[in-house]
């Protein structure tokens, strides 16, 4: 965990500058075997920033749910979107990464300006951006962004659950557990698992 807080000196340096509408952007699912890549982009309020934005990674389920409803009443813009399990196993993770990231973009109304997590601006944006690596920790919409993704990608993952049962993405994520890797391989593998990842992929091509 970061030893500071996010904060908003990102956005106010490129407000000064007149661009007054400044996206933070972050993706959730890089690491999972199961499930889309879920990517989120948001625009805050100066004046109604919610208390207690962090990096979704170090925030309780129950807080990140809060702060994710909170984000959507006080925002001045949120979009989510994703890339595919199809898209991912073609494009690879990374790839699928930055598309995610750029729909979300695109998904906002005038936005002038991406600040990206991470080292690489996806590509195609319709706005100038940066990329600032440990973004989560650092800036208040980049912290936004994911939790929004986090809370989305895991109600979603929920709901696959539920269509595929037996592989513990309720409490995972898609994540590759000791219970999902069990259930790989004595249930066989979905059609919403990732094929180009090596466990997955290890069972479909040599058959183990």
């Amino acid at each position: 965990m970061s030893s500071r807080s996010p904060d908003f000196n990102h956005e106010s340096r490129l407000m000064r500058r007149g661009i007054l509408r400044v996206a933070g952007v972050d993706e959730v699912g890089r690491g999972p075997l199961a499930g889309p890549v879920v990517a989120a982009a948001v625009i805050l309020d100066p004046a109604r920033i919610p208390s207690g934005l962090a990096d979704s990674k170090v925030l309780s389920a129950p807080r990140r749910e809060r702060l994710h409803d909170e984000v959507r009443a006080c925002a001045l813009a949120v979009s989510v979107a994703e890339a595919s399990v199809e898209e991912i196993d073609r494009l690879n993770i990374l790839h699928a990464s930055l598309l995610a990231m750029r729909r979300a973009v695109e998904a906002l109304p005038e936005v002038g300006f991406a600040l990206v997590d991470g080292n690489r601006v996806p590509p195609g944006l319709p706005c100038p951006g940066e990329a600032v690596v440990k973004g989560d920790a650092l800036c208040l919409s980049i912290a936004a962004a994911s939790i929004v993704a986090k809370v989305v990608r895991d109600r979603l993952m929920v709901d696959l659950a539920q269509q595929h049962p037996g592989y513990g993405w309720e409490a995972n994520a898609g994540y590759p557990t000791k219970v999902h890797l069990d259930a790989l391989l004595h249930l066989g593998v979905t059609p919403v698992h990732r094929r180009s990842f090596g466990p997955v992929h290890k069972i479909l091509y040599q058959g183990l």
